[in-house]
């Protein structure tokens, strides 16, 4: 069963949670991206809290700006410390010993594990990242190749002032066009049950999820933004020493296969499993073979 859960952090942040499984188990939590929400989880909530699987306590929460968690109006508020801070405090509210099993993460909710991976590596035993790019990679990608920097134009719209008002016209048609197969047509997973999930979501408001590009520099470069130009990151921002696992949706229109390359520099430890015939949103399209491949993460050694 899942039920929902008001986590109040120190920082004054409430992150509404679904949550499955017992208190006190060993925690295994799920980051989810844009334009998504927690429930986009909820088959694995459900899978991994079974006693078969491993009884963990599986948390979701909808990340700080979505849904009916906190949403800060400063987009400064969306800086990566910020969003690091709110999952250390999170695993302290749900783990005793202060780290988890397993930090499961897709897309931005992968850009923030990465960031905590890196500075606060105690805070997982184990690392699972969606399609969600490791920000070297990323960095170099944006800075040298072409066709990513064309795949992240997108960005751009989305830092526009005028962005949520246009997210939100028309009972939100870009934003379920986001979903869109290459030939325009909704994907069979995009039932009307989901649709009213998501519906149900964006209706809370769109600004805090618009925040998090305004508040990164991690984007393409074009005439009068250098974007991605204009930054160095240091290789001790981007070592990731905890095993990880990246699981790759290798038909992802937005994050190339490109970004796949140079990772075992910056992640010693590290299990590549590419996926075809998998988008973007292969959480929606294969759960099974995303429960499939996380549980033989969780058990190798």
């Amino acid at each position: 069963m899942i039920q929902t859960r008001s986590v109040h952090l120190p920082q004054g942040i409430t992150l509404e949670c679904r949550v499955s499984g017992l208190a006190g188990r060993p925690v295994l939590l799920f980051l989810h991206g844009f334009p998504e929400g927690a429930f986009i989880w909820d088959e694995l909530l459900l899978a991994f809290s079974r006693p078969e699987n491993g009884g963990y306590r599986c948390v979701a929460p909808y990340l700080r700006g979505f849904g009916p968690s906190s949403s800060p109006a400063d987009v400064e508020a969306y800086r990566a410390k910020h969003l690091v801070n709110d999952l250390a405090a999170l695993i302290d509210a749900e783990s005793a010993a202060g780290t988890v099993e397993c930090l499961v993460a897709h897309d931005w909710g992968g850009a923030v594990a990465w960031n905590l991976a890196n500075q606060q590596p105690g805070r997982m035993k184990r690392l699972a990242i969606i399609n969600s790019p490791h920000p070297g990679a990323f960095l170099r990608e944006l800075q040298h190749h072409a066709g990513q920097q064309a795949a992240s134009q997108y960005m751009h719209f989305l830092c526009r002032p005028d962005a949520e008002a246009l997210l939100a016209e028309d009972d939100f048609r870009r934003l379920f066009g986001f979903f869109d197969a290459p030939d325009g047509t909704a994907p069979a997973w995009l039932t009307e049950s989901v649709r009213a999930q998501y519906r149900a979501l964006w209706q809370h408001g769109l600004t805090g999820a618009c925040h998090y590009y305004r508040a990164s520099p991690l984007r393409p470069p074009r005439e009068g933004d250098p974007g991605a130009q204009s930054v160095t990151l240091p290789d001790s921002m981007l070592t990731v020493n905890v095993p990880t696992l990246v699981l790759w949706g290798m038909d992802d229109p937005a994050l190339l296969p490109g970004l796949l390359d140079g990772l075992p520099g910056w992640v010693p430890q590290l299990q590549l499993m590419q996926i075809e015939n998998a988008s973007h949103w292969i959480v929606h399209e294969h759960p099974e073979r995303v429960a499939l491949e996380l549980k033989r993460f969780l058990q190798s050694h």
